[in-house]
């Protein structure tokens, strides 16, 4: 999962620093890498390295960045993409040159290199499925203009679009991208399921309309552009220098089917994707928990929920209030420590939540408590809040989850561990209970997720992605091979020795 950001300014105007604190309101979707690509009429500007933005980008750096385009990119540690030489925006200089940001996971990235090898004459430098993509978007770009005199005159929208038509033909997998075309305009185009999220923004400038294309919405209010609406699935939006907007369906057939877990777990409360609110989907996540908690104990039987801060506490509050049971703050956290849950390597991970929580032993104290959190994945976070529950004084301690049990890889740009690593892999919810130490578990229903998400906002998709709860891979050509292939990747044991 990353943040991915563009921004098209007004001629003469330097869009660095916008660029910049857009990806800091974006740094919850990735904290292993950063980067940013400027461009002006004739030259690129760029710098991108391991590390927050905070820490990537220095005042020196920042006066470097000129130009009126730019792009950005926040990186969170998929398997495999540890190195600095893997940070994004990833740049080419042929055709004209092209540099690109990308949010997601291609599945088919082997065939891809094989085939920009065998037939572009393109070699890449890096194993990442998003340099090859970048490489395949300029093949065909230059594809689209071969045998045409005039340089960088030569190319139109046409020819662009016709590239990512032939992109999607040549890719598998799900792809948000925003490009720069250095002199020429920015493209922002979403794989015919929108699986990742891709939000347009605008804001007018005297006679010129700024144009922004963000992960989530949330970046148009804290950068002061006005919302405008989602990137369609398969659809690409050309935003050219002098400001001029065009924007063309791409692909014959379209699926709209987005990832589900936007909504549990990655996604700001304050964003609202594909027409949805965040927030109103996990309140609404926590109310449909509430009516299944509510046929297992009577009234004041539980005395608190308490929620796992951060995003575990809107669905709390759902719940809390639809059940008539006190909500209380029973955790602290250190706002220091990154998210647990896009580190790499379990050691990292398990020393993380030591350090993130702490208990405010009074609200725990005698008390039977319902703790609430998003999900459960290897269980270890859930292991230690149980248990730090229990010293902190809980008479019992009951444990809901506003999503169902993980027991699929997901492929779709999101890291989870290998499937024999998750906690609900091959376990009843009794031997679940049991592994994190709970008296009491609970799991969202699947139908109940995607009805509080669906019910959350007026447009909403008819479905979604929900691959790593059933196992059902939108995109299809996902095998049994290919599963077995990056669970060996994504083993903490191979990240841990990757890491030494």
């Amino acid at each position: 999962m990353c943040g991915i950001i563009g921004i098209v300014g007004n001629p003469g105007t330097q869009v660095a620093t916008p660029v910049y604190d857009g990806l800091i309101v974006l740094q919850h979707r990735g904290q292993d890498a950063a980067g940013i690509v400027t461009s002006d009429s004739d030259n690129i500007s760029h710098r991108r390295a391991n590390g927050l933005v905070r820490d990537v980008f220095l005042e020196r750096h920042m006066k470097k960045l000129v130009g009126s385009m730019g792009i950005g990119h926040v990186r969170y540690p998929t398997a495999g993409s540890n190195s600095s030489a893997e940070a994004q925006p990833f740049y080419t200089n042929t055709p004209f040159g092209v540099s690109l940001a990308h949010n997601g996971n291609l599945n088919n990235t082997p065939d891809i290199i094989s085939g920009l090898l065998e037939y572009d004459h393109r070699r890449i430098n890096t194993s990442s499925d998003s340099e090859a993509l970048l490489n395949l978007f300029a093949a065909e770009i230059q594809r689209s203009v071969d045998g045409r005199p005039g340089g960088m005159d030569a190319l139109g929208e046409d020819d662009v679009f016709r590239a990512v038509e032939r992109t999607h033909l040549r890719v598998e997998g799900s792809y948000s991208v925003v490009c720069l075309i250095t002199g020429w305009g920015m493209v922002a185009f979403r794989d015919p399921h929108g699986i990742r999220p891709l939000f347009l923004g605008k804001r007018v400038v005297g006679n010129f309309t700024e144009r922004l294309v963000s992960s989530e919405s949330v970046v148009c209010q804290s950068i002061g552009f006005e919302m405008d609406r989602d990137v369609d699935p398969g659809e690409a939006v050309i935003v050219r220098m002098d400001g001029r907007t065009i924007s063309k369906a791409c692909h014959p057939k379209v699926s709209h089917t987005p990832c589900v877990f936007e909504h549990v777990y990655f996604a700001r409360p304050d964003s609202v994707i594909d027409g949805i609110s965040v927030h109103k989907a996990r309140l609404r996540m926590g109310e449909s928990l509430a009516k299944r908690v509510a046929k297992s104990f009577k009234e004041n039987e539980i005395e608190a929920v308490i929620p796992v801060p951060d995003s575990g506490r809107i669905a709390a509050l759902g719940l809390s209030s639809a059940l008539g049971i006190p909500y209380r703050e029973g955790f602290v956290k250190n706002r220091y420590i990154g998210r647990t849950f896009i580190m790499p390597g379990q050691k990292i991970r398990k020393d993380s939540v030591r350090k993130k929580l702490n208990t405010i032993d009074e609200e725990f104290e005698g008390k039977a408590v319902l703790i609430v959190d998003d999900s459960i994945v290897r269980g270890n976070t859930s292991r230690r809040i149980v248990q730090m529950a229990r010293d902190a004084g809980a008479s019992r301690v009951l444990f809901a989850s506003s999503s169902p049990p993980i027991i699929h890889p997901n492929v779709y740009g999101i890291d989870m561990p290998a499937r024999e690593e998750y906690v609900a892999y091959g376990k009843t919810n009794e031997e679940i209970c049991n592994s994190i130490g709970a008296d009491w578990l609970i799991y969202q229903k699947l139908e109940d997720l995607v009805e509080s998400c669906t019910s959350a906002g007026a447009d909403s998709p008819a479905d979604f992605d929900c691959s790593c709860f059933n196992g059902i891979y939108v995109t299809g050509g996902v095998t049994e091979e290919y599963l077995s292939r990056i669970g060996q990747i994504r083993a903490d044991s191979e990240k841990e020795q990757a890491s030494v």
